[in-house]
């Protein structure tokens, strides 16, 4: 075999290999999810957002909840038998709350126990998700986050903040509009979040932890721990499967995010 076909082997080789990687995980996944429905006698079904960046503020995302995941989540969460308990797996900046609401309405009207599993974090959308369940289940670890609506990269409850601050006349219309909008989301997303938390706890109790997590008083990308939560009232247990945490391992940052973190595995 002369070089010129070594090269083109080579090359053909190259080529090829990104697209190789991606089904071997693809097959590594799958027989893990396979492992861990077998193991807890569940579907489970994971919404994995890998390609996150964050800010101060919020999170400008790349990768985010969408009507794509939503319409996959609804139609397994209609494949699933009543008597199925369902296992989510969530890791996600979160993202449109349009899917997050139609996936935690479908997630409450399941017949069967719903467990949502964070190993790392469920923020924003992700959280509202996680309301819908009968257990949350976080690494210790983990974290949960706000609910508080954003227009844009604006936070509601600081547009109207503003407006409260400022006398009639010297506030804009078009900043009256948005603190109209900016009310009117922040009602929406409390009778959400009341909707799903009264499935389990007392409705004044739900309306409590509904204000905490909907009125903007924290950042948006604040951490709610897993004590923190609990504290809230929330159904969290910290017994993560590690079965979990290994499914994790096969969803790494996309190559051109280079991680600075390197360690060398226990014996």
């Amino acid at each position: 075999m002369d070089y010129m076909n070594l090269i083109w082997l080579f090359i053909l080789f190259t080529a090829l290999q990104p697209a190789l990687m991606k089904r071997l995980q693809e097959t590594l996944r799958q027989r893990k999810i396979e492992e861990i429905q077998k193991k807890r006698g569940s579907r489970v079904i994971v919404l994995v957002h890998r390609q996150e960046t964050m800010s101060l503020l919020g999170f400008p995302l790349v990768r985010y909840i969408d009507v794509q995941d939503s319409e996959q989540i609804l139609r397994v969460i209609d494949n699933t038998d009543d008597s199925t308990p369902i296992d989510l797996v969530l890791h996600t900046p979160g993202g449109m709350v349009l899917a997050a609401t139609q996936i935690s309405r479908a997630l409450r009207k399941h017949k069967s126990d719903v467990r949502v599993l964070v190993p790392h974090y469920a923020m924003s959308g992700g959280t509202l998700m996680a309301l819908a369940a009968d257990q949350i289940i976080m690494n210790r670890h983990a974290v949960l986050g706000p609910i508080d609506p954003q227009l844009g990269d604006r936070p509601a409850a600081s547009i109207l903040s503003v407006v409260v601050q400022k006398s009639p006349e010297k506030v804009e219309d078009e900043t009256l509009l948005m603190a109209d909008m900016a009310q009117k989301a922040l009602n929406q997303v409390w009778d959400e979040a009341v909707s799903l938390l009264t499935s389990h706890m007392p409705k004044d109790k739900a309306e409590k932890v509904a204000e905490q997590l909907s009125s903007g008083q924290w950042t948006h990308d604040y951490p709610i721990s897993a004590e923190e939560a609990q504290d809230m009232g929330l159904p969290v247990s910290t017994d993560m499967p590690v079965e979990v945490m290994d499914l994790m391992k096969l969803y790494p940052q996309p190559a051109n995010k280079q991680g600075g973190v390197e360690y060398l595995p226990r014996k």
